[in-house]
């Protein structure tokens, strides 16, 4: 649009200077054509391009914000129509975050969550190794992973406090994402046991035996690992739970080695049921040409099941987990990038990686996240995603778009809404560079067919004014147009004139001063005296036919309907208004060098205005007819 304005004003005062010389070289009055001169440089110049831009992205925040979907950066929702890969966390995001366990393998076998009460140990250490906290009203606080395990504890008979008071927690060492594990350790009379949870292959490397039927026996890997992958297919999220049993209590540097020789106890298998319209919306991301990527910390089976539920990856789909990811250098991230949709066993410190890779193959990237660590992600991506319910301050200070739901279809909706609004502004450019062309036109060509100047200042000025202001506000309302979803996502570097867009203003800016032109030599010759008045009139109509046509590039206004935009139906009715109140008004129109028109020469400017608005609609049926045949070829 900086671009745009500069170009635009350069060759307004061009023009301008040209149709002041020729003017003057046609023995115009010198004072007449200098203020017809700097009239038409005003009127050509949209100066209300910047406001109008502007409400139109702060009304679709707003609409946004309605959404669920906070606009932190009014640049962002341009940014949107353009974005071509979503990143998204799974959990929360893509599901309800609602986790619960519905089944465990210990013994030896897999079984229903209900055999939980036959498995003590277990049950201590899913109530223990835990850090959920519980308010007055018996709620629990904390990670939903944690608040699922308390919860299957506590239905099994299991009292926190009573067992927090007879084994009490003396140390930890709490979870992060490289270790994929945390570990409490709690006093037993005169013993320290240790209870660990975790990802399988963090936790089953440390243990040495593992409990059966029939007692403790040495650990056979083979079975668990099968156990945890047949879990993970059916797109469960499993944890492996064990402990160890210490005489003494280790120093403080080396609680590390209460980390070793443990005793696995069992496998615990947590559902986070899809979100219900996010394969919908995943759905619709393909459709827009929008590849939807789930990034996520789970085992790469669960990811891949997850992810083959919401249709973000077929039966075969790649996943690329994390230690893969390290080993790749930034050519060969880019090139997998390609084909990959699922990231698994990812640290939020990698994201950057991913993004920067998609980038590198042209990608336009939102990304999601809500920790401390995805900052630098969000900032790097084209659009930052930040959680609003789970987020930190720092991620949705790094973001540009804020989830105030947390759902992975606000963030379709929100691309939707950017479209729209850029859709919206190319119609509004469109309108009124058309309308500054077509009085352009009209006045620098009017000599060349020997025709007195069509306009005085103050109309000029007029018509400037009640078509550019109102009308253009009033296509912020206009809806999407049925395939806004069903096109490809916008390439960056698009120019705002691209895809035919200039030629369509050339041509109907000619044709509505033609029509202008027209109006005014056939006065002329019938002697009509009100010759000014209805060039004056019908060049401030046929704006407002062409803004009711230039509506959608393809549908019909008929096929659209009046009343789907009524603030703009509003704004016309209120232009036509006032273009009456300054032809009819007594004073009014003689400052205006206006006089009251006839019926007769009214239906005139009316009629013969709307041929642009016939010609627009011609074009569109022209286009539909085309793109059906090509369809049907």
């Amino acid at each position: 649009l900086a671009v745009f304005g500069r170009q635009i004003a350069i060759a307004a005062i061009l023009i301008c200077a040209l149709i002041f010389g020729i003017g003057l070289l046609r023995g115009e009055a010198p004072l007449l054509m200098l203020l017809t001169a700097l009239s038409l440089a005003v009127a050509a110049i949209p100066e209300a391009l910047p406001a109008v831009v502007t409400v139109l992205l702060a009304l679709g925040a707003s609409r946004m914000a309605r959404a669920q979907a906070l606009i932190r950066r009014l640049p962002a929702v341009e940014t949107l129509g353009s974005v071509t890969t979503i990143c998204s966390d799974k959990t929360g995001t893509l599901t309800l975050n609602d986790m619960r366990l519905t089944e465990v393998w210990a013994g030896g076998q897999r079984q229903p969550v209900a055999a939980l009460g036959g498995h003590a140990p277990l049950l201590r250490a899913l109530l223990l190794c835990n850090d959920i906290a519980v308010d007055e009203a018996a709620h629990a606080l904390g990670d939903p992973t944690e608040i699922a395990l308390w919860r299957a504890a506590a239905d099994a008979g299991l009292d926190r406090g009573r067992e927090a008071a007879l084994t009490p927690r003396v140390a930890e060492l709490p979870f992060d994402s490289a270790r994929r594990r945390m570990t409490t350790v709690h006093r037993d009379g005169n013993r320290f046991v240790a209870y660990t949870k975790g990802a399988p292959e963090a936790v089953l490397p440390l243990c040495a035996t593992m409990t059966t039927g029939q007692g403790v026996t040495a650990l056979d890997p083979e079975p668990i690992a099968q156990a945890a992958a047949q879990m993970a297919e059916d797109g469960l999220r499993v944890l492996a739970i064990a402990q160890g049993v210490r005489n003494a209590m280790p120093s403080a540097d080396a609680l590390a080695e209460l980390e070793q020789e443990l005793t696995f106890l069992g496998l615990v298998g947590l559902i986070d049921p899809p979100r219900p319209e996010a394969r919908a919306a995943v759905a619709t991301c393909r459709a827009a040409g929008i590849r939807p990527v789930m990034i996520t910390g789970d085992h790469p089976v669960t990811a891949r099941a997850i992810a083959r539920a919401l249709g973000i990856v077929g039966d075969g789909g790649d996943v690329i987990t994390g230690r893969e990811l390290q080993s790749l250098d930034d050519p060969a991230l880019a090139r997998r990038v390609r084909e990959a949709s699922v990231f698994a066993r990812v640290d939020p410190s990698e994201k950057i990686r991913i993004v920067t890779a998609l980038q590198a193959n042209g990608e336009i990237v939102a990304m999601t996240g809500d920790g401390v660590n995805d900052a630098p992600a969000l900032a790097h991506a084209d659009i930052g995603v930040a959680m609003g319910r789970g987020g930190t301050d720092v991620a949705r200070e790094a973001a540009s778009l804020v989830l105030l739901d947390d759902n992975f279809a606000t963030i379709v909706a929100a691309v939707r809404e950017g479209r729209r609004i850029y859709d919206n502004v190319r119609k509004f450019v469109r309108f009124v560079v058309a309308c500054n062309s077509a009085e352009i036109w009209a006045i620098f060509l009017a000599p060349f067919f020997g025709l007195p100047v069509p306009l005085v200042p103050i109309q000029i000025l007029w018509i400037n004014l009640v078509t550019d202001g109102l009308p253009g506000l009033a296509l912020a309302a206009e809806p999407g147009e049925p395939d806004i979803m069903s096109r490809p996502p916008r390439p960056p570097r698009e120019g705002l004139f691209d895809n035919g867009m200039l030629w369509d203003v050339f041509w109907s800016g000619l044709v509505m001063a033609a029509i202008t032109l027209f109006t005014e030599a056939g006065a002329l010759r019938l002697g009509d005296t009100h010759w000014q008045t209805m060039v004056f009139t019908v060049l401030t109509f046929v704006q407002m036919w062409q803004i009711m046509a230039i509506r959608s590039s393809r549908a019909s206004l008929f096929t659209q309907g009046l009343l789907s935009n009524r603030p703009l139906l509003g704004a016309i009715g209120l232009t036509f208004a006032l273009q009456m109140a300054v032809i009819y008004t007594p004073g009014l129109n003689g400052a205006f060098n206006a006089a009251p028109l006839t019926a007769a020469e009214l239906a005139v400017c009316v009629l013969a205005s709307s041929l642009i608005f016939i010609l627009l609609e011609l074009v569109k049926w022209v286009r539909r007819l085309r793109a059906r045949r090509r369809q049907a070829a």
